[in-house]
Formats: C-alpha cells, sequence, structure tokens
C-alpha cells in the first residue's frame, strides 16, 4: 500500500487504541468475513484498493513553506460557487496546518450534586437511571442560577452539558408552576432535535408535552402539535417564524425563553427572525443564552433581550486547540480519490465526516466509497429531516464509519467521538474551516483534520 502523508497517522491515541491494525491493502489480504461486518467492509476496501488503483509515486509528506501561488491582494477568488453565488475568500494553507496542543484543565469540584438542586424528585430519579451523578461546571454554576429566576448568559463550548444546564431547572419551573410556557430556538434542525430528546429524557413521568417545529418536516403535523398547547416549543427560528406568520403559533403566553448557540445563529443570518420572535413574547419573562462567545452582535443581542443576567464563564480553551491539522496536496481528481482511500483504510479514521461543497459533489464522493467498499451515508439539503437523523443516528450506532455532508446539512451535528474531519473542499471562509473542524476533537479528545488541496 502507498505511504500515507505524516498527516492521516497524526490522530487521538484514544482513537487508535480503540481499532486493531487494519490489513495492508494487497492482493494477497483475504477476509472471509460475514457480509455487512465490519471486518467484511474492511476487506472489501483494502482488495478493491489493487483492483481499481492506477500506478502513482507514493505519497509524500506535504511541504507547507511553498504553497501555491495566489494573488493575495484578491480576497475573492474563482472557484466552486456554493449555494447562491458563494465565491471562496483565498486561505493561505499554513492556516490548515497546526499540532494539536495538549489542552490542560484544572479539576473541577463540584459545588453539588444533583440531588442536592431544590427540583422535582421525578426530575432527580430520571436523572439518576441515566447515570446522571455529578453536575458539569456549567450545570454546577448554571442550575442554581435559573431556579433563583435570574436571567443568565452562559459562556461555554459545545459538549459541555448546557442542554441540562438549563432543561433541568426549567422542566421544575413548569411542572411546579402550571401557567409557564417555555420557548428554545437553536440554529439548526439536529441541535433542537437533540434537545427535545435530552427534555424527553429529563421530564418523563412529568405530564409535559413537547413540540418540535423545524425545517424539512410537516407543518401540518407541527400545526397539530401546537393545537395541543405544548408547554415547551423547542425549534429553528425559520420555522418559528413561519408558525408565527400562520399564526399557528402564540407567543404571548411563553414568559421562559432560552436561545443556544447564539453566536452561530448569527453567524448563520437569524438576526432578523430571532428579533422578531422574541419581540412576540411576554415581556415579563426569564431569558437565558448560551454561546461560545461574547462579542460584537451577540453581546448586543443578549443585552437588548435580557434583565441584569448573570454570567456563567466555562469556556475552555478553543475547540480548534485539541486538532492536529494538516494539508493533503493533490494532482488531479484521480490522484485526490486514492489519496483520499489510503487515509480512510488507515488505523487512525474510526470516525470521519468528510465535507464537500455541493449536494451533488457529495452524492458522486458517497457513491464513490461505497462501490470501494467503505460503510458510508451522506446528508445535504435535498435530504429530508427524516433521512439526515437517520444517517447521523447510523454514524453515532457505528452502523457506519464515514459521513459525507454539505457545510450547511452538517450544522449542530453532535456526535461525540469523530476521529477525523476531512475537507475534500476547501471551506468558503476560514471561519466555515473552524465550524468544520470543530466537529472532532471535543470532550477533552484529540482530533485530526485534513483540508485536500491541489498542488
Amino acid at each position: 500500500m502507498q505511504s500515507r502523508t505524516s498527516a492521516a497517522k497524526a490522530v487521538s491515541s484514544d482513537a487508535s487504541a480503540a481499532l486493531p491494525r487494519r490489513p495492508s491493502a494487497s492482493r494477497t489480504t483475504e477476509r472471509h468475513s460475514a457480509p455487512g461486518t465490519r471486518d467484511h467492509a474492511i476487506a472489501q476496501r483494502t482488495s478493491s484498493t489493487e483492483r481499481g488503483r492506477r500506478a502513482s509515486p507514493a505519497a509524500k509528506t506535504p511541504s507547507y513553506s511553498q504553497p501555491r501561488q495566489r494573488n493575495a491582494n484578491n480576497a475573492q477568488t474563482a472557484g466552486a460557487q456554493g449555494r447562491g453565488g458563494r465565491v471562496k475568500q483565498y486561505i493561505d494553507p499554513s492556516k490548515f496546518v497546526c499540532e494539536a496542543k495538549q489542552v490542560v484543565r484544572d479539576d473541577y469540584i463540584p459545588q453539588h450534586r444533583f440531588q442536592d438542586f431544590k427540583v422535582h424528585p421525578r426530575i432527580i430519579e430520571n436523572l439518576l437511571a441515566r447515570g446522571y451523578e455529578t453536575p458539569t461546571p456549567i450545570q454546577d454554576q448554571t442550575i442554581v442560577q435559573v431556579l433563583s429566576g435570574r436571567d443568565v448568559t452562559g459562556i461555554a463550548n459545545t459538549g459541555t452539558g448546557k442542554t441540562a444546564a438549563f432543561s433541568i431547572p426549567l422542566i421544575h419551573d413548569l411542572v411546579t408552576h402550571m401557567d409557564n410556557r417555555l420557548l428554545v430556538m437553536a440554529p439548526t434542525r439536529e441541535l433542537a432535535q437533540q434537545i427535545v430528546e435530552e427534555m424527553l429524557i429529563f421530564s418523563k413521568g412529568c405530564g409535559l408535552k413537547i413540540a418540535l417545529l423545524i425545517g424539512g418536516a410537516s407543518m401540518n403535523i407541527q400545526t397539530r402539535d401546537l393545537r395541543a398547547r405544548p408547554r415547551i416549543v423547542v425549534g429553528t427560528p425559520g420555522r418559528i417564524k413561519d408558525h408565527i406568520s400562520q399564526k399557528t403559533l402564540d407567543l404571548s403566553g411563553f414568559n421562559r425563553l432560552v436561545l443556544d448557540e447564539v453566536d452561530r445563529m448569527l453567524d448563520m443570518g437569524f438576526i432578523r427572525d430571532i428579533t422578531a420572535i422574541l419581540s412576540k413574547l411576554n415581556p415579563d419573562r426569564q431569558s437565558l443564552f448560551f454561546s461560545a462567545t461574547l462579542e460584537g452582535d451577540t453581546k448586543n443581542l443578549i443585552s437588548r433581550f435580557s434583565k441584569d443576567p448573570v454570567t456563567v464563564s466555562v469556556r475552555v480553551g478553543s475547540t480548534a486547540e485539541n486538532v492536529s491539522q494538516d494539508v493533503v496536496w493533490y494532482k488531479d481528481k484521480d490522484d485526490k480519490i486514492e489519496r483520499l482511500h489510503d487515509i480512510l483504510i488507515g488505523n487512525g479514521c474510526v470516525k470521519t465526516i468528510i465535507f464537500d461543497d455541493t449536494k451533488r459533489l457529495v452524492e458522486r464522493l458517497a457513491k464513490e466509497l461505497d462501490a470501494r467498499g467503505f460503510r458510508v451515508d451522506r446528508i445535504h439539503g435535498d435530504k429530508s429531516q427524516a433521512q439526515r437523523t437517520r444517517a447521523i443516528k447510523r454514524l453515532k450506532a457505528d452502523e457506519i464509519d464515514i459521513l459525507v455532508a454539505t457545510d450547511v446539512a452538517a450544522r449542530g451535528i453532535d456526535v461525540s467521538d469523530i476521529s477525523h474531519v476531512i475537507n475534500y473542499s476547501q471551506p468558503n471562509t476560514y471561519e466555515d474551516y473552524v465550524h468544520r473542524i470543530g466537529r472532532t476533537g471535543r470532550a477533552g479528545k484529540t482530533g485530526c483534520a485534513l483540508t485536500f488541496l491541489p498542488k
């Protein structure tokens, strides 16, 4: 098998230890595993390497000191057009290269156990039944403030337990105050779904109805759910605004509010929708805002729509600090797919998300990888919400190893053990790049991000 880039080998020691060494892609490798198993899939794709590989020199370790020459004065260069005709910005290739840092975290000593919080006994039973024992820092510091009725601004990374931090005290509030109603807004369908799933766990047996309002799902079914007067409504700004416009949702009785990942909602252009929605809520309300950063428009929005909020900050470093980043240079499209193949059969690729520019390119790449024997699925804008949800669940359940996605479709994916993020196409902006690679290196683990660039 061809030698791989050093980047393909730079992976988490946790991920490497999770799998035995995979077989070499050679004619002599023969596997007789049952169809549908992981070993069978590996055998298919390693043997197909020899059938379909063209003769080419071994892959060399990429050199970053001499990137392709571009016109640095031109901030935007001609390139692949995304939805809406977006033109890719020029990004210095050296920005895609960085060694992962070992992020040192001080041991946090929680001030409470879940049993110490003065919440409804049924909620405590649900927590203990799911193995919740010790609150995370954001939970430990936020729950008490929410129970006291304060507005809260939470500054925290993804994967710190934010959903439980606001769900536990607000579910208690709804159970003990029958007139209260809660609106939760999230930037993406997937994140909204995940919030509902966790809330259903925490509120089991409490008699609370929850409505999920997201795009890609039936408006008629959502309207039916709203007629049942749910105490909790969770959704994305666009679909919530649709229901307000059609007069199927009246927010005047909602006096509890959560905005999760505020900074991402603003990045996605939801500022007008959010402002319009918040103006419809009960002015005498408790508001909770959660964000990874507190700058510019995010800070202004929170200041405008909250009252003397207490700030809880448990943000630890940058998401990218845990990620080893490197470049894979390729000569042409044939060389590109072969280098990707070599990386994917490497020892460290346990669970991988691959980004490509368009729906058509995502479909083409997923079909090619499937033909090579990889366990793969795809998500993009033409997929229904049910199909997208199923693909993500398959990735979480280890039914597939690879998910190919467009940027928009992948927003909100929360899978804790992604070992690799591969940018098969260059992101449109550096901010898009940071969002992409933020899906690996979570929860203190080390991840790997590789970006394909033409020589």
